[in-house]
């Protein structure tokens, strides 16, 4: 069982940055690729980025690209997403969830989430 904690989210304007930080409770966290989802009201959890187990290897969404970066310590078994240049519509709450096979986009593919951290941006 691994249990993810994330931390860092909070109110800031346009334009502004924040960093969103997610500790796993497992010794095995180096095993484990991991990933960051958004969600809004009424509509479906979006992928956001992931990264590999040892952290070489990244993937973000396209409307996230160039303005967020996915890293990770797997000595503090921690995983970080950096978030510059914020809009409104990045407005959600933000989940790590953990995949012990791939860092891939779809929800389906992950096996453990935590609870999240509301993100909200103003204009």
């Amino acid at each position: 069982q691994v249990q993810l904690v994330e931390s860092g989210g909070g109110l800031v304007q346009a334009g502004g940055s924040l960093r969103l930080s997610c500790a796993a409770s497992t010794r095995t966290f180096g095993h484990y690729a991991m990933g960051w989802f958004r969600q809004t009201p009424g509509r479906a959890r979006e992928f956001v980025a992931a990264v590999s187990w040892s952290g070489a290897g990244t993937y973000y969404a396209d409307a996230v690209k160039g303005r967020f970066t996915i890293s990770r310590d797997n000595a503090k078994k921690t995983v970080y997403l950096q978030m510059n240049s914020l809009k409104p519509e990045d407005t959600a709450v933000y989940t790590c969830a953990a995949d012990n096979k791939y860092y891939g986009s779809s929800v389906a593919e992950y096996d453990y989430w935590g609870q999240g951290t509301q993100v909200t941006v103003s204009s």
